[in-house]
Formats: C-alpha cells, structure tokens, sequence
C-alpha cells in the first residue's frame, strides 16, 4: 500500500471541473485535484481552486480547508463573517450554508468526511 502524496502541492496540475454552481455573481469556474477517496465516497482530500465571484453554498460533509492562496470570504445564513485568505484554516460542518464571495482566486487543501 502507498501513501497519497503530492511532494510540491503547488506544482499539481488541476482539471477544469466547470462553472461553479449556485452562482450569485460574476462567472466562477472551479478546478481541483482529489489526492485520495475512500472507495465508498465517504472520505476525499485533494486542491481545489475558484476564480472570482459570489456563489450560494452548503457543505454535504464535513470539511476542513487550509487556505493556501487568494482572498474572500464565507457569510454564514446567520450573519457570521469568515474571512480567508492564504494561512487560514476553516472547519465546516456538514450542513453549513451561506455565502461564498471570491475576490481574488482562492485555493485550498481541503479534506471531507
């Protein structure tokens, strides 16, 4: 058995996965990467990107996000503001929805279960 590794994160070419969904303003487009997936689904990690703009989300999952590159922000449906940004580390909980508003192209390490 091998471990899933990526030696420089920042060199892994990503795949177009489309515009981004639920989108609010401007034109998002989503790219990422998944570095491992349970063979049931229930468990990914990988790089995931999003060029700029204003979209609705919820998380189906759990997901823990390390912020590695760009600027936004996240608004809870209660209010609550996150700002990110590279450095930022954000834990969502599965049914978290809200408001993802990208200013500047944003990449995360994120890991869903």
């Amino acid at each position: 058995m091998s471990t899933p590794h990526w030696p420089k994160a920042s060199s892994v070419e990503l795949e177009d996965w489309g515009a981004g969904a639920n989108t609010l303003a401007g034109a998002p487009r989503v790219s990422g990467r998944i570095l491992s997936k349970t063979p049931d689904g229930s468990s990914e990690c990988g790089l995931w990107c999003c060029t700029p703009g204003t979209r609705k989300v919820t998380f189906a999952a759990d997901e823990f996000c390390h912020f590695l590159s760009g600027h936004g922000s996240y608004v809870h449906e209660n209010g609550e503001q996150i700002p990110v940004e590279a450095g930022t580390l954000v834990f969502f909980p599965a049914g978290w929805t809200g408001i993802s508003i990208i200013t500047q192209t944003l990449t995360k390490a994120f890991m869903c279960r």
